[in-house]
């Protein structure tokens, strides 16, 4: 099983989370979409969206995270000799499509500082642009990326649509607040994978320093966050590339590739 991903996407932590959780081995390929791996050709050809995570077990590929994780519940199931009782119940999938539903790039993006994420986007624009030279069989693929890229921009500017994914995110953490009041975690008393999509969407409100704001804010919420990050999942998956002094390695580093590159217009 490979496993495409970078410790950037909010839908690689869950699922690297959820191969952690279930104890499933797994070849790993780190693919930084900030610095436009996932347009080179190799990975572009093998998924046009540009999106993260791939996971392909032998020819079957998938590229939906709910099915990516649904998928690795149904191996873990297998594994363990189990039947379909085995599998997440109801209430935990419904869980999962809710917390996907949310979009963290275009929050995330909406709190970076206009002139840092412009300039990003318009290393992006220049990366597509190069890799639709290299492979004109691509073009339409890649212009369809490339007009995503102008389409983001001008949403970014919009304050109701900004408003709208806040709002989207406030309902999320209010209604996990009181669920959080009546069990020890999302679904029962029990850890699930409800659970595995919902740990990444609090990490990345601390990444932005919005942790006061939207977690401790929440007293249930903020009692499971400190659980949550004790689990070994979270430290191997999350905390090895953001706790601490690590966030500023793990983001310096990329953003010094990303201005070397453009300074030597290597696209």
């Amino acid at each position: 099983m490979q496993l495409y991903h970078h410790p950037y996407s909010l839908n690689s932590q869950r699922v690297r989370l959820a191969l952690e959780e279930k104890n499933i081995d797994y070849t790993s390929f780190h693919v930084n979409p900030i610095t436009g791996k996932t347009y080179d050709s190799s990975f572009f050809r093998m998924n046009p969206s540009a999106k993260l995570p791939v996971f392909q077990n032998g020819s079957h590929i998938l590229y939906n995270t709910v099915d990516i994780i649904l998928y690795i519940d149904k191996i873990a199931m297998v594994s363990s000799g189990g039947d379909d009782t085995a599998l997440s119940s109801r209430e935990v999938v419904e869980w999962i499509h809710k917390l996907q539903e949310w979009n963290p790039k275009f929050f995330t993006l909406s709190h970076l500082p206009r002139k840092h994420r412009l300039f990003v986007s318009r290393f992006l624009r220049r990366v597509i642009i190069a890799r639709m030279a290299e492979c004109p069989e691509l073009a339409s693929a890649y212009h369809r990326k490339l007009k995503e890229e102008y389409v983001t921009e001008d949403k970014l500017k919009e304050s109701e649509a900004v408003r709208s994914i806040e709002e989207h995110l406030e309902r999320i953490l209010d209604e996990a607040e009181i669920k959080l009041s009546e069990t020890t975690y999302l679904v029962g008393e029990e850890f699930t994978l409800a659970d595995v999509a919902f740990i990444p969407i609090l990490s990345r409100l601390v990444l932005m320093n919005l942790e006061e704001k939207y977690i401790k804010s929440r007293p249930n919420i903020c009692e499971y966050w400190d659980v949550m990050r004790k689990r070994p999942s979270y430290k191997k998956v999350i905390g090895k590339y953001f706790d601490g002094w690590r966030k500023q390695k793990t983001l310096l580093k990329t953003w010094c590739l990303v201005q070397i590159r453009n300074l030597l217009k290597q696209y």
